[in-house]
């Protein structure tokens, strides 16, 4: 059989476009070497924020005398139990995925695909397991892995990326986080708020580099009361089965750690794919691609991690669809003005559309978020804010969020800006009440 689409990895980007694809009629085969889902669903996203949420439970517990709640006795934390609900969390939509993918009767096969290079016909061959498939149309969605850094001493220590720190069987009495990104900010919630004794260790100044600076720094702030440390411009030397050894300002620095978690970035997955038997061009780490999500052949596209632009579970959805309507006839094209950025603390942080002082002659209007009525309602003691970035000529062109339930409120903003809204008709758009989500429309009437 000739298949009319061949996606090689089933993580968002390729389950997306598998599922676009079949809706479509075309002949869809989709390769995976591990499950369904990708890091995201596995390894990544959603076990993550089902972890999260045990923590935010019992965290809301131990503070529910502030909402005129008695609890008797101690609020305590099951650890076995959190791991095998979040197990379960991932089965049910591993199979989710699986059921659609077949009720668009796409061709799953588990493997190591590698591409062959091309037949006389111009289509495209693909290895997978001892069997050879033949494709016209070819879909590179291999998503990314966790960068492991030459640490000095790391090769004789046990230490966590994001996959082991899922799936912990017992808690450590301490925890050295390398890396104070999204990543390393989630964990560092969850297993502080667990009794673990939590170390963050970030090279640069401020934790979350990509997000806006003021949330990030009364992030830090709110966790250091908690009893977090953060080691910030601090560079990591030296790792042992107790310790880690840094260096901040030319002075040494020892950080108890019985566990460490490399959290320091990722990076495309693209070695071993047979790329350069059809010349598949290359920008940085990631396949070069256009706004179609095109490659530089022109039987190949490109979607999600694999090319390093934005490595964010809900751009590579976005992506996959373009891509599927461009090999399709579909006018569509990428458009990156307005990906939400989203960390899952506790407090939420998001974000969208440009940062603080990013663009030249932007203006700032910010509220905190104690003007909504809903906010104060439910967060007792709470802080944050709802921060607009404004065009010379009044366009919303970012938000950025601190306060629970920001992953839910900012796509608001996105779609403002992504339409290209003025403050003038965004302030139109009317907000129900009471909602946190008002303190968008109360914004715009702060300048």
């Amino acid at each position: 059989m000739i298949y009319d689409l061949a996606i090689i990895g089933g993580g968002p980007a390729g389950y997306t476009a598998a599922e676009r694809a079949g809706a479509k009629g075309l002949k869809t085969i989709l390769f995976e070497r591990n499950a369904l889902g990708g890091v995201c669903l596995n390894e990544g996203c959603i076990p993550t924020k089902t972890l999260l949420y045990s923590a935010k439970t019992l965290a809301s517990i131990r503070s529910a005398a502030k909402y005129g709640i008695h609890v008797s006795g101690e609020a305590s934390a099951d650890l076995a139990k959190i791991i095998a609900r979040k197990n379960k969390v991932v089965r049910k939509l591993v199979a989710g995925i699986k059921q659609k993918l077949n009720a668009h009767e796409t061709v799953i096969v588990n493997g190591n695909a590698e591409i062959k290079g091309e037949n006389e016909n111009k289509h495209i061959l693909i290895s997978c397991e001892g069997e050879t498939y033949e494709v016209k149309k070819l879909l590179l969605c291999t998503g990314s892995e966790t960068i492991i850094p030459p640490i000095k001493g790391l090769d004789s220590v046990s230490y966590w990326t994001s996959r082991e720190a899922l799936d912990c069987k017992e808690l450590p009495e301490s925890l050295a986080i390398i890396g104070g990104g999204v990543i390393g900010m989630e964990f560092a919630y969850f297993y502080h708020t667990l009794g673990v004794k939590v170390s963050v260790i970030e090279m640069l100044p401020e934790i979350l580099a990509n997000m806006d600076k003021e949330s990030a720094e009364m992030l830090r702030a709110e966790y250091t009361k908690a009893g977090i440390a953060f080691y910030l411009d601090t560079k990591v030397q030296e790792v042992t089965a107790e310790k880690v050894v840094a260096e901040k300002d030319g002075e040494r620095i020892e950080i108890e750690a019985r566990q460490l978690l490399l959290s320091t970035g990722r990076r495309p997955v693209i070695a071993g794919l047979g790329l350069e038997k059809l010349n598949i061009e290359l920008h940085g780490r990631g396949v070069k691609v256009d706004e179609h999500m095109h490659t530089s052949h022109p039987s190949v596209y490109a979607c999600g991690d694999v090319t390093g632009y934005s490595l964010l579970a809900h751009t590579a959805v976005r992506e996959a669809e373009v891509a599927v309507n461009h090999l399709t006839g579909t006018s569509d094209q990428m458009s990156y003005n307005a990906i939400p950025g989203v960390v899952y603390t506790n407090p939420e942080i998001a974000g969208v559309g440009a940062l603080e002082g990013e663009i030249e002659g932007s203006k700032i209007v910010k509220l905190p978020m104690a003007y909504s009525g809903r906010f104060v309602a439910e967060n007792e003691l709470g802080n944050g804010f709802c921060k607009l970035i404004l065009s010379k000529d009044d366009i919303i062109i970012g938000c950025h969020m601190l306060g629970n339930p920001s992953s839910e409120l900012i796509v608001i903003a996105g779609i403002a800006i992504e339409k290209g809204y003025t403050v003038d008709q965004f302030q139109k758009i009317v907000f129900p009440h009471p909602t946190v989500g008002e303190i968008l429309h109360e914004s715009l009437f702060a300048e």
